[in-house]
């Protein structure tokens, strides 16, 4: 494993190209390529690098958790079938999963309909200390309804609260509140894996030929491509919104697993860099009291009985 700074270095380099600067107006298709391995790596190399990114994460995690002023919230969106649930499992494999709390957000249930938009996210945001994952988001209120403007009927808002510019005001209240949380503690950090409609087909006629992934699909799955080019529409939009300095929004490839999870993992590594927790140092006093536990646990060496003695 290369040296602490030159591995930073090496992740920097790595991430540089999948960040969406803020402000920038973005296509999707056209500005990021689904089938990028950033011409850094090739998949014979994947599995070490990935597992010394592993490794860092986990010693950072450590350190946060120890820490325990602030916390890290990530963000993962996708389309079906871009690996968000792969990416979850191999990227936190070597984290301590008392310091990681995962969500994954399904269809809103009548109490949360009955609550503005963000109060779900609200109820499931890490505490300090912790690294929490979204697997799907409040980024559902400007992707899927956008796409499917009639669950906004659900959703019980007041007339004025319908029109207006809906979207544009979705984005200014997502980021003014993401900009709360990184002000208070709360590190944001947002991956998007870009998969290709290709690669989704390919992928979905894997889950269908085989068995054992059969739970994993549904004809909905395969209904909701037919809104392919609305959904890279709306997630073109929100990319061109919701990118802020505090909260910036990374597009990880996603037609090739190897990269997409290297690429995660080392933009989660870099996020726990810039954070820099620290372990706690105690005072003089409780160091010296904590010596002198030390001197006793010590002297029982020599008076305990073996276990020869019984």
């Amino acid at each position: 494993m290369a040296e602490p700074r030159a591995r930073a270095e090496e992740i920097r380099r790595l991430i540089g190209p999948l960040r969406v600067p803020p402000g920038r107006a973005v296509t999707l298709a056209k500005d990021f390529d689904p089938r990028s391995t950033a011409g850094l790596l090739h998949e014979q190399d994947s599995d070490q690098s990935l597992q010394a990114t592993v490794e860092l994460l986990a010693e950072y995690q450590d350190r946060l958790a120890a820490q325990a002023t602030t916390g890290l919230l990530v963000v993962l969106q996708g389309l079906d079938a871009s690996g968000k649930d792969g990416t979850v499992r191999h990227v936190m494999s070597g984290v301590n999963p008392q310091g990681l709390v995962v969500h994954s957000f399904k269809a809103p249930s009548a109490e949360e309909l009955a609550h503005d938009f963000l109060w779900r996210a609200a109820c499931h945001l890490p505490e300090r200390g912790q690294i929490g994952i979204f697997n799907r988001s409040h980024y559902e209120e400007v992707l899927v309804v956008r796409v499917h403007p009639e669950l906004l009927e659900q959703e019980h808002l007041p007339p004025a609260a319908r029109h207006g510019g809906i979207w544009k005001r979705r984005f200014r209240e997502i980021n003014n509140w993401e900009r709360h949380l990184v002000e208070n503690g709360i590190t944001v950090v947002k991956l998007l894996l870009n998969i290709s409609r290709e690669e989704q087909r390919i992928r979905f006629l894997k889950r269908i030929d085989q068995a054992e992934k059969n739970w994993k699909f549904s004809p909905a799955d395969a209904r909701e491509r037919e809104y392919w080019d609305d959904y890279q529409e709306a997630m073109s939009d929100m990319l061109s919104h919701t990118s802020t300095e505090w909260a910036p929004w990374y597009v990880i490839p996603a037609d090739h697993k190897w990269f997409a999870r290297i690429a995660a993992a080392a933009v989660l590594a870099h996020a726990l860099i810039e954070l820099d927790p620290h372990y706690p140092t105690v005072d003089p006093a409780t160091r010296q009291a904590l010596q002198e536990e030390g001197r006793k646990l010590e002297a029982e060496a020599h008076t305990a009985p073996t276990a020869d003695s019984s």
